[in-house]
């Protein structure tokens, strides 16, 4: 039998279970994945802990690359062999195999392995809605990433660069300054050692930028709103440090009346035509080689415990992707 790595509780990373698990015949829309390569993302480690809700027991995990094994009926979009990848669905992609709708798998063009695409998916989406749909940068402005040496902010940034933006990053150490600067940052922020908002005030000649994406959360979210300019975009998409505290809404009007948004991918892909649209975008930037990912961390599936320890405790860099 294949095995998955379940949970029966909230709690830490030993909470993760690997275990067998049974997998059926694809029914109608669906299709059987053999996975070759398991994206890592830090809402993982949200599910997992129950910062956000799921029903137990449960997989986890919502990005994997592999190879379509056979399909149900009614399912054209996708064929037996076919190299697939897909960020959503159900959660569970932390297993060998196992049964995906098939509306949510994407074909693999040439040119791209399994370990990038199960890399990239979920994070390259997301840059793509955040930064050509959410708030779509233009070349010339200068914007405000956080996190910029993770897994998100290493595409977004070469991809901001590319788009002619001056990027300015976020880091929270020197070692990941270097390499968010090799990737597309302009100007570069240690948070653990400098005043983000001065910095950047400094950085834009007192002006502020259009639009901050902060994926931070707690640590940096009002620090964040110091840092736009008049009329500019708060982009809130994630909590690494922990949930933003509920705060007056009458700060956005004091601060240069503010907008405010908390995106999710899954709203921005909720059509078929949404997600290829999206999906295409992504890898048309890889290909043209304007984003270059780097899988630097590559772990046995059966080792998720240690992923999720690495992943909480900031030692890892960049995409990490785990292997059956």
């Amino acid at each position: 039998m294949p095995k998955a790595v379940r949970i029966t509780e909230t709690g830490g990373p030993e909470v993760l279970r690997w275990e067998e698990v049974e997998v059926g015949a694809p029914g109608a829309g669906q299709a059987l994945v053999r996975h070759t390569a398991v994206g890592v993302n830090f809402i993982d480690t949200y599910h997992r802990s129950g910062l956000y809700p799921v029903p137990l027991p449960s997989g986890i995990g919502s990005e994997a690359a592999g190879v379509v094994e056979a399909v149900g009926p009614g399912v054209t979009v996708v064929r037996p062999s076919d190299r697939v990848v897909y960020a959503g669905g159900p959660r569970g992609a932390y297993a060998e195999s196992r049964l995906v709708p098939a509306e949510v798998l994407l074909p693999i063009p040439a040119g791209i392995d399994d370990r990038t695409a199960a890399a990239v998916m979920l994070k390259g989406m997301t840059a793509q809605y955040l930064i050509r749909r959410t708030y779509p940068v233009k070349t010339g402005e200068t914007v405000l990433f956080h996190a910029a040496a993770g897994g998100v902010g290493l595409i977004a940034c070469q991809w901001l660069k590319a788009l002619g933006a001056t990027v300015i990053g976020t880091v929270g150490s020197d070692e990941k300054a270097a390499i968010a600067r090799a990737h597309g940052c302009d100007h570069v922020i240690v948070s653990t050692r400098e005043d983000i908002a001065a910095r950047v005030k400094e950085l834009t000649g007192g002006a502020g930028v259009p639009v901050v994406y902060d994926s931070v959360g707690k640590d940096t979210f009002l620090n964040s709103l110091d840092c736009l300019r008049p009329l500019g975009l708060m982009v809130s998409f994630g909590n690494s440090s922990g949930k933003v505290t509920p705060f007056d809404l009458t700060i956005l009007s004091q601060k240069g009346s503010l907008f405010l948004t908390r995106p999710t991918l899954a709203t921005y892909t909720a059509t078929r035509a949404d997600l290829e649209a999206t999906a295409n975008d992504v890898f048309n930037v890889l290909r043209s080689g304007a984003v270059k990912v780097e899988v630097r961390h590559v772990y046995p599936l059966a080792d998720a415990q240690q992923v999720h320890r690495d992943l909480e405790g900031r030692r890892t860099v960049g995409s990490v992707v785990m292997t059956p």
